[in-house]
């Protein structure tokens, strides 16, 4: 209830201004986190093991970074939100409307990394074609768009969302295991979050995060069903540590149901 409460005073466009934006979204480098966090996206999905008909990222909050690479790989991508303001801004930009946020550089970034190539307008269409559905989603449900996904995703995508939404780690694990089930068996689930963090600031909003450690992202996945197969993790630079957040760094999981 506390959680619910603290999340009704989210402003997504403080959170965009504190994330995704300079200094933390500096392209001019490898070494920022931003950078960091598409070239892991980015080289998972060029395996080209993690492909199918739907992909359903998990509290996509107002941002739409973490689907640039995915977009390539399935016919519907499934944007999902517990807060309708966060739906209204991925709507704005899903739709092209003036005021949307620029994502433009790091759609551009992407297509650098990839090297095919592409005009990043491509890519841009492209999601915007495949993102069809924004749905209102609660992890802490064990189905947590209220019925079963027919069918199951291929594919699970969630960045910086359970461990923000989670009183504790037994509340991570479990909220892990409830999106899980919208996930077939042998799917594959990538995780972007938030390493020794215990609150961040989103306008007026100071909302508390599980601080996690590698160790805690290990034991949670196996606890939730989930086979691990790729752990890396980032430790945030002096230069990034703003005072919009207390983290440490952030991991990248990859793993399988």
């Amino acid at each position: 209830a506390a959680l619910r409460e603290g999340y009704e005073h989210f402003d997504p466009r403080a959170y965009l201004r504190n994330n995704y934006l300079p200094p933390r979204a500096d392209f001019s480098s490898e070494e920022f986190v931003v950078p960091w966090k598409l070239r892991c996206l980015a080289e998972t999905f060029a395996s080209g093991e993690i492909r199918g008909r739907t992909l359903i990222d998990v509290g996509s909050g107002p941002t739409i970074y973490q689907l640039l690479s995915a977009c390539d790989h399935f016919e519907e991508i499934v944007a999902t939100d517990y807060l309708a303001v966060n739906r209204e801004e991925l709507g704005r930009w899903a739709r092209g409307e003036p005021g949307a946020f620029d994502w433009s550089p790091f759609i551009q970034h992407v297509c650098k990394i990839e090297g095919r190539g592409e005009p990043w307008q491509d890519k841009e269409r492209r999601l915007r074609e495949r993102l069809r559905r924004i749905l209102p989603i609660d992890v802490h449900r064990p189905e947590p768009l209220g019925a079963p996904l027919r069918p199951p995703a291929d594919a699970l995508l969630s960045a910086f969302c359970l461990e923000a939404v989670s009183p504790d780690r037994a509340a991570f694990v479990r909220a892990l295991a409830h999106v899980g089930n919208l996930l077939r068996p042998g799917g594959h689930a990538l995780l972007l979050g938030a390493l020794g963090e215990s609150f961040y600031l989103a306008g007026p909003a100071r909302l508390p995060v599980v601080p996690l450690e590698e160790s805690d992202v290990r034991e949670a996945l196996a606890a939730a069903g989930f086979a691990l197969r790729e752990l890396r993790s980032y430790a945030m630079p002096p230069a990034l540590r703003t005072g919009v957040d207390d983290v440490d760094g952030v991991f990248f999981a990859h793993a399988q149901k």
